[in-house]
């Protein structure tokens, strides 16, 4: 007689709840005790290189409603292009840059905002040169599987024309819902979760 194994079924999936904050951003979330501050809060010091700039926006659902219960995460090259990770070895990156930062929407008007560097070019995986991004993750009640994507930037065109990733996109008027104008020192990324805005999201 065979021997049944009992299997066990896949889990449902699972939306990250209402309680992302409070693991990921206790302080934000009032629990203060666990981390002096909360990580990925920082990213530059006084002693980063590079031009510094402020990312700032929203992440809105499809009724055109910022979410105020979303957390974002950034990774990026640092200002000459290295990334903060032992599987770059190319060349040694800033160590007073950390590459990664996070933040929750949780004020009022739902918007994060991120104190970092304008990156520089890294290379793609066939060694050309990538326009400067930002990698953006996205999480949220409701969402799944976090979302990827990425923020270009509107004054750097020449870069964004060679870029491989966004050659990529077949709908060309898409692409424009990756790349951040300027204002000052400040871009702007509001990132659509649905409609006839929505963000470009990236299968990673």
């Amino acid at each position: 007689m065979v021997q049944d194994l009992g299997y066990l079924k896949e889990s449902p999936s699972q939306t990250a709840g209402p309680y992302v904050h409070i693991g990921c951003t206790p302080n934000f979330a009032g629990i203060t005790g666990v981390y002096e501050a909360d990580l990925g809060i920082t990213m530059v010091n006084d002693r980063t290189l590079g031009e510094r700039i402020t990312v700032r926006g929203r992440v809105i659902d499809g009724a055109g409603v910022p979410l105020k219960d979303a957390l974002v995460e950034i990774w990026q090259a640092d200002a000459a292009g290295f990334y903060n990770s032992p599987s770059d070895l190319r060349g040694t990156a800033d160590p007073n840059f950390t590459g990664w930062g996070r933040c929750p929407t949780g004020t009022e008007d739902g918007v994060f905002t991120f104190e970092t560097i304008k990156p520089g070019r890294a290379p793609y995986k066939d060694g050309r040169k990538m326009a400067p991004h930002i990698t953006v993750w996205i999480v949220a009640r409701g969402i799944n599987i976090g979302l990827h994507t990425r923020m270009y930037f509107a004054d750097e065109p020449e870069a964004n024309a060679e870029d491989p990733l966004l050659a990529r996109i077949e709908h060309r008027h898409r692409v424009s819902t990756l790349v951040a104008p300027r204002d000052g020192s400040v871009y702007t990324f509001d990132i659509h979760l649905q409609g006839d805005k929505e963000t470009v999201f990236l299968d990673i």
